[in-house]
């Protein structure tokens, strides 16, 4: 694919969310997560086996890593530079924390990439979810607002991310101490502008390409991997709707028991795609808690250590708001997960009608019920699910740490 064709796959989802913006009467056959993977691919970095079989894929892939290894080694390096300065080491950590957890990301997903290529073949199997043909039950606007809603979330991010990487990318120009967008070193003072102009350039553009390369495509595998868990939050919505409807719908024992049996595996393919989502993002899940908890830990350290200096502080709290921003992101998904799934009983049972269905269909309820006691999470054992009572206890925790440091510096 050429550039031009590669933009346009792109920025297809904005084209396309725009339109459904604009007519409401618009339906779109894809999900959210189609679009996502398309803009991954148009970077050529989706890393499926059928990806990395086209022409040059694997090269790309090789070469992208080797660029972010580089990166990260040269501003480990540069940060024995800032020892003494807790201000600048505190700047380079942040930095060295985002670099990794992205490089990371993208190891993972070279032993990952088939199975969420997987993941979203099956989403797009099953989107809308809901039975097709007469007597089926209107999902239109639940289905518009969850796209509207990926498009707009996605829309508010790459807008406020593109404001970070101009000033990101441009520092050097309006920060005097800064000679890089990222605080590096490397060997015989290659990164000294005085020095090592020509080299020092090189590096420059170096850095600006790989980064803003790496952030957009954490951006969208981010946008790709909560988008998963909503569009589930979705399918559960459907079944619910559609088992609350379910007297209605059917006229017949013969039909209502076909139907129930319908959604008894509908239910079961939910919980089978979200165990599959789980296991695949287990270990970016552990490491994205890790790395916010750090980021923000990192954060209130540094700005209780130059209080006084309200430029400092400024930053470092903009730090920890974003770094908070992203956990409470996916907690509230994944407790919109957990309790749209407990709606499920509760619809099962106001599908329950004694003048009609027969014993089968009752049993079909009834397994349904009972399945559905436990809500559907988003977890990464042994750590805790992801929801709003666990986001308020790490905030307990960061409020704990401050007030720890706070005494201590008293």
């Amino acid at each position: 694919m050429d550039l031009r064709s590669n933009l346009h796959r792109f920025l297809k989802l904005y084209k396309d969310g725009w339109k459904v913006f604009r007519d409401s009467q618009l339906e779109l056959e894809h999900t959210p997560q189609h679009y996502l993977r398309e803009q991954m691919k148009a970077m050529i970095f989706f890393t499926s086996s059928e990806e990395r079989q086209l022409p040059y894929q694997s090269v790309w892939h090789i070469l992208v890593l080797i660029q972010m290894s580089v990166m990260f080694t040269s501003m480990c390096y540069g940060l024995l530079e800032s020892f003494g300065d807790s201000v600048e080491m505190g700047r380079d950590l942040a930095f060295i924390v985002g670099i990794f957890f992205i490089i990371f990301k993208m190891y993972y997903f070279l032993w990952y990439g088939d199975a969420l290529d997987e993941v979203i073949n099956a989403l797009e199997a099953f989107h809308p979810w809901a039975r097709i043909g007469p007597g089926a039950v209107d999902i239109r606007a639940s289905k518009r607002w969850y796209f509207l809603m990926s498009f707009f979330l996605g829309s508010f991010w790459s807008f406020f991310l593109c404001i970070f990487l101009v000033l990101l990318m441009t520092s050097p120009m309006w920060v005097q101490q800064q000679n890089l967008p990222f605080h590096a070193a490397f060997p015989f003072q290659w990164h000294d502008r005085s020095t090592h102009p020509t080299t020092h350039a090189i590096i420059y553009l170096f850095q600006s390409f790989i980064a803003t390369y790496g952030i957009i495509w954490l951006f969208c595998m981010e946008g790709l991997s909560v988008g998963i868990y909503a569009e589930l939050t979705f399918a559960i919505e459907v079944l619910c709707l559609e088992l609350r409807h379910l007297s209605h719908r059917c006229h017949g024992d013969e039909e209502m028991r076909l139907e129930t049996r319908r959604l008894v595996r509908f239910h079961q393919k939910i919980i089978e795609i979200l165990d599959l989502t789980n296991g695949i993002f287990h270990g970016t899940l552990i490491m994205q808690m890790a790395v916010n908890f750090s980021l923000v830990s990192l954060s209130v350290l540094e700005a209780m250590e130059a209080r006084k200096d309200p430029k400092v502080v400024g930053q470092f709290g903009v730090l920890m708001l974003l770094a908070l921003g992203h956990l409470s992101m996916w907690s509230l998904f994944g407790d919109r997960l957990s309790q749209e799934s407990l709606q499920v009983s509760e619809a099962a049972y106001e599908a329950y009608d004694p003048t009609k269905g027969s014993k089968d269909v009752y049993r079909d309820l009834c397994f349904i019920i009972r399945r559905a006691q436990d809500p559907l999470i988003m977890r990464a054992s042994p750590f805790p699910s992801f929801n709003l009572i666990n986001y308020a206890a790490i905030l307990n925790q960061c409020y704990g740490i401050l007030t720890f440091v706070l005494k201590t510096m008293d």
